[in-house]
């Protein structure tokens, strides 16, 4: 059981007067100390972390940058600094309008830059996949049939037929037909799909980079708030004697009644 200081309490003209001794005086201060001790390692402790899961994630930026520059894939920008497609503003503007709306993702404008037009960013490497995807997306592929083939009651005749991706993805396609299951697999080829794949890897390393610089600045001020707590309470505790001390006070008091008392 921890015993407190001993408290007089005495009255005076119908007024009750508290006052604490010196020993509870100098307790107080070396718990303050102790705690501001604690916060200060623990804030050291925090400010290391955050230090080093930045340089982690720098050591993933420097590596994504040389990945980038390795392929060296760029957007186009025309002389305003507007985004291009094969020439055109309308083309890039059809695929901001797929990434956006379509897909519904987030672009950061700041990540699109015409003085750098490296793609390196989760927005670059996402308008890059759209890109890719649009194109597919409105080609046109030639389909050779060598025999006549009959399918659900329809006979196709041997012959060249030229078909309309139409927008259709991989799965939207009836892979059993004799056009469409052929169109399919020269829309979306490996080429396409592999491109479409590294592009999401490159988009995610970007975001969870983002995330862990995040993670680290939040650790780090953690720890700069623990330490400057802990200093404070510190230099709180070093004040001279009597700066500290706890003052008389007074209440009004009803009855006129002595009091010694120990508190437990």
């Amino acid at each position: 059981m921890m015993v407190l200081p001993i408290v007089k309490i005495f009255t005076y003209k119908g007024f009750v007067k508290y006052s604490r001794t010196k020993l509870g005086e100098e307790e107080m201060i070396k718990r303050f100390r102790t705690l501001g001790i604690v916060l200060v390692v623990v804030g050291m402790v925090f400010v290391v972390a955050g230090g080093v899961a930045y340089g982690k994630v720098q050591e993933g930026y420097d590596s994504l940058q040389a990945f980038s520059e390795s392929q060296n894939v760029t957007l186009s920008y025309n002389d305003d600094g507007q985004l291009v497609d094969r020439g055109t503003t309308e083309g890039a503007d059809a695929i901001m309008a797929l990434l956006t709306d379509a897909w519904g993702y987030p672009v950061v404008e700041s990540d699109l830059d015409a003085d750098d037009p490296l793609v390196n960013t989760a927005s670059e490497y996402m308008f890059q996949m759209a890109t890719i995807t649009y194109h597919t997306l409105h080609g046109t592929q030639t389909v050779t049939l060598t025999e006549d083939v009959e399918y659900n009651g329809e006979v196709f005749a041997a012959g060249i037929y030229t078909h309309e991706v139409d927008g259709k993805y991989w799965t939207d396609f009836d892979r059993q037909h004799p056009i469409e299951g052929p169109a399919r697999s020269q829309a979306w080829n490996g080429t396409a799909h592999g491109l479409v794949g590294e592009l999401g890897v490159g988009t995610v390393t970007h975001s969870t980079l983002q995330l862990g610089l995040g993670v680290a600045g939040i650790t780090a001020g953690i720890g700069l708030f623990g330490l400057l707590a802990g200093f404070g309470l510190i230099w709180a505790s070093k004040a001279k004697d009597g700066e500290l001390a706890f003052e008389a006070t007074t209440v009004p008091m009803p009855e006129r009644v002595p009091i010694d008392t120990m508190i437990k």
